[in-house]
């Protein structure tokens, strides 16, 4: 056999004994768009998220454990808002303030033992005070705010929204004031201060280049006692009328009766006292035929005259 030739090679042999058992898959020519390098970190990654503000903390004091009640789920369903404390009188609302340190107290005017203008001054030389009560009389609103108030608000004139505004204006030094008490702070100035009679003077337009008059002496009422601020606050917010206060522990009214009394004679409808009072109507109507009873009154109108003292005399008939 020439030396230039060779035997043919067994094909099946040489396949079996040369093919890999396992086949390698392909080379992709270009890379899969799965591949991809590891990402290098941002420089504009966030950086550490900020701590949630702390809630404004709250210190209510109501005698009426309805009203605390009311509060308490008004002010703290609100995510930036914590009541940490209730308190029964004045008294229990300087201990607990002392206490808590809170950022706002809500406190009423007509509480046992130390009401909240005895309480007041001793407060806000601790935390902002927000006035929330009934009275609406003038003198009180003007007492309270020169006490140190931050602002004044008058059950059933505000809503529950205003409510929750007005503690955090409290907070950030922003004074509120509902309609009643705005009037009331009103006629106090304008009694205090009585206008001038008289033609009006030469010169007015030169007014403002001059140095202003020296204002008029004011004789200033003698400040009022605890006692002296007792009958004031315990007298009806709409009497307006004669400078005696009709005799009321003759009806035998319970506290709340005699509060929804006054609620009738400020001019509320029963839902407004339902609102006001946080409870339903049905228990307002309750409360109003037991009032109409001991009133001996079938109208509206003629319970609020005998309630403040206006209705006629009849010798034949007791109150």
């Amino acid at each position: 056999m020439p030396d230039d030739v060779s035997p043919a090679p067994n094909r099946h042999g040489a396949a079996h004994h040369h093919a890999p058992r396992y086949p390698s898959p392909p080379i992709p020519l270009t890379p899969s768009p799965d591949a991809r390098p590891p990402a290098l970190p941002s420089p504009f990654s966030p950086g550490p998220v900020a701590p949630a503000a702390e809630p404004l903390r709250v210190v209510v004091a109501d005698d009426n454990p309805v009203v605390r009640a009311g509060l308490g789920v008004l002010l703290s369903g609100r995510a930036d808002i914590q009541v940490v404390a209730e308190a029964t009188d004045g008294r229990e609302a300087y201990e607990k303030t002392l206490e808590h340190r809170p950022d706002v107290v809500l406190l009423d005017v007509r509480m046992p033992g130390v009401d909240g203008i005895s309480a007041l001054p001793h407060l806000v030389g601790i935390a902002p005070v927000l006035m929330l009560t009934y009275s609406r009389e003038s003198a009180i609103v003007h007492e309270a705010l020169r006490l140190g108030a931050g602002g004044y608000l008058v059950h059933g004139e505000f809503t529950a929204n205003q409510l929750v505004q007005a503690v955090r204006d409290t907070k950030d030094g922003r004074a509120n004031f509902t309609v009643t008490a705005a009037d009331a702070l009103l006629a106090h100035m304008r009694h205090g201060t009585p206008p001038r009679r008289g033609p009006l003077p030469e010169g007015l337009g030169s007014a403002l280049a001059t140095a202003p008059a020296p204002p008029p002496p004011h004789t200033a009422e003698p400040s009022e006692s605890l006692s002296q601020l007792q009958p004031v606050v315990g007298q009806s917010s709409v009497s307006g009328g004669p400078s005696t206060t009709p005799n009321r522990q003759q009806y035998g009214l319970s506290s709340r009766e005699v509060e929804i009394m006054d609620l009738i004679a400020s001019g509320m409808s029963n839902q407004q006292i339902a609102a006001t009072c946080f409870i339903s109507e049905k228990t307002v109507k309750n409360h109003i035929n037991r009032i109409f009873t001991k009133l001996h009154s079938a109208t509206r109108s003629e319970a609020i005259a005998h309630w403040l003292g206006t209705a006629p005399r009849n010798p034949g008939r007791q109150p």
